[in-house]
């Protein structure tokens, strides 16, 4: 008979399971954060294509639904194949929003429009499912020059949508003149809250400034007028969301194509969330952890196109979060996943988390895009950039994702298929950094293809598991939860 070890398993801070009343304040966190994120694409499409008041109801619930749905699978996992089990928030992508309008309008427009989106998202989420393990195999061009670059300008791009909320204007695209000094100040002085909370305060109440942030400033708006509660009175109690609300779906040759381009962009997305957050948390990423974080994308967007939903990816608004707050648990955005499971079910809680004025989310929103450019700067750091190429692929990737950032109607003199790249910074300088990279070392990259395959089989295994001593908490720096990479 085997002795009993008397050495205690580690567990990794990312699958540490925190006490419910933690997980319910951290949760609750992440939801306030991301909730003007989640329901800005059903609201676009609703004005685009003059829906009517209900059915845009429909579409925010059924959309908070299956954000919940989506979260939970990525940071949860279904088995050991689908979902990455890392503390990331599923949302809907934003590059999805102007081909699912054209889709629309070329349908007809208004609700017999939406059939057609929802044929081709399903259509989108079957092709992200299967080309998973295609995609996963590409981690041997993602050497830390292009992680970091796509990291920093994820963060940097997003700087504009945060600038935006702050003086409550009508969109990254539109100059706001004259600016309201009292939107300013409430964004403003909701990221002086969070900065004041982190600095007065350790441990718990520290790891929640944003939560403490973001009640504050709702709270001082209400206060002086400028936010109101008067929609949850209107809201009803219960909701639920059934499949295929608006008609069977219905699958047509060029919106399905136009939604393959899409998700495209999506796993490109997911893969610079994954490897950022696997920064943040200490963990290397592997193909087969891209792999599974694709897959989880794949499904949810099929499970979004039958509850009358759309294309999902990670958000990272909460990928900042983890990075400002260091809360790395994946259960963390588990119980989020219940909340907003919640939230889709109960209009009533929605009602209350909308009623966060956007300057109040936008101070927040800054101090969280700004954490995902400092990952950017961090992985950088690895990079020699006494190597004149690292510096021509890190310098133009940035500066072409500033130029679609700073002037988004480039995009208006693209052909169609063309501004889905052109239209969003973060997918231009992504695509900038990745294609740069094959050019300037494609010699290299295929004689090191051997050794990548050997890496991968390597990190099937748990990578906490595999590094032992190495990556153990050290409790003798008094860093608890924290893990020491080599």
């Amino acid at each position: 008979m085997q002795p009993a070890s008397n050495t205690p398993q580690t567990v990794h801070p990312v699958d540490q399971m925190l006490p419910v009343w933690k997980l319910g304040f951290y949760g609750l966190q992440h939801v306030l954060t991301f909730y003007a994120a989640a329901v800005i694409v059903p609201v676009l499409l609703a004005g685009a294509m003059g829906l009517p008041r209900a059915a845009l109801e429909h579409l925010i619930e059924a959309d908070l639904f299956t954000c919940g749905i989506a979260s939970f699978i990525q940071s949860a996992g279904l088995g050991r194949y689908i979902g990455v089990k890392l503390p990331l928030l599923q949302g809907v992508t934003f590059v999805a929003v102007t081909p699912m309008i054209a889709i629309g309008v070329a349908a007809g427009g208004g609700v017999q429009g939406l059939p057609q989106i929802f044929g081709a998202v399903i259509a989108g989420g079957i092709f992200t499912f299967l080309a998973a393990p295609w995609f996963g195999r590409l981690v041997r061009f993602f050497p830390p020059v292009v992680t970091g670059s796509v990291i920093l300008v994820i963060g940097l791009a997003l700087l504009p949508v945060a600038a935006n909320d702050i003086v409550n204007g009508q969109g990254t695209g539109v100059m706001q003149n004259p600016v309201n000094m009292r939107n300013v100040a409430y964004g403003l002085g909701t990221l002086v809250s969070i900065l004041f909370i982190q600095r007065m305060f350790k441990g718990f109440v520290a790891s929640i400034a944003v939560l403490f942030g973001l009640v504050a400033g709702t709270l001082t708006a209400w206060f002086l007028g400028d936010a109101s509660f008067d929609g949850v009175l209107s809201a009803p109690w219960v909701t639920v969301a059934q499949p295929f609300y608006f008609g069977m779906p219905t699958f047509h040759v060029v919106p399905v194509l136009s939604m393959l381009v899409v998700m495209i962009i999506t796993m490109l997305e997911t893969t610079g969330d994954v490897f950022a957050t696997g920064s943040i948390v200490k963990k290397d990423i592997s193909s087969a952890d891209i792999t599974r974080a694709i897959r989880a994308d794949g499904l949810a967007t099929m499970i979004g196109g039958v509850l009358n939903s759309f294309p999902y990816t990670c958000i990272a608004e909460n990928v900042g979060l983890v990075r400002l707050t260091r809360v790395t648990s994946r259960w963390v955005v588990v119980a989020a996943a219940f909340i907003m499971m919640g939230l889709g079910c109960l209009p009533k809680l929605a009602a209350i988390i909308a009623s966060v004025p956007l300057p109040v989310l936008g101070g927040a929103a800054l101090a969280m895009f700004a954490a995902v450019a400092v990952v950017g700067i961090q992985t950088l750091v690895k990079v020699d950039f006494d190597n004149l190429n690292n510096t021509v692929i890190v310098g133009t990737s940035i500066g072409l994702s500033m130029l679609a950032t700073a002037q988004p109607h480039i995009a208006d003199h693209f052909p169609a298929w063309m501004q889905v790249i052109f239209g969003s910074g973060i997918t231009l300088g992504a695509l900038s950094a990745i294609v740069l990279h094959l050019v300037f070392n494609f010699g290299n990259l295929c004689s090191s293809e051997q050794t990548v395959e050997q890496d991968t089989v390597i990190l099937e295994t748990p990578v906490w598991n595999v590094v032992g001593a190495q990556d153990k908490p050290q409790a003798a720096l008094g860093q608890a939860g924290r893990a020491q990479t080599e």
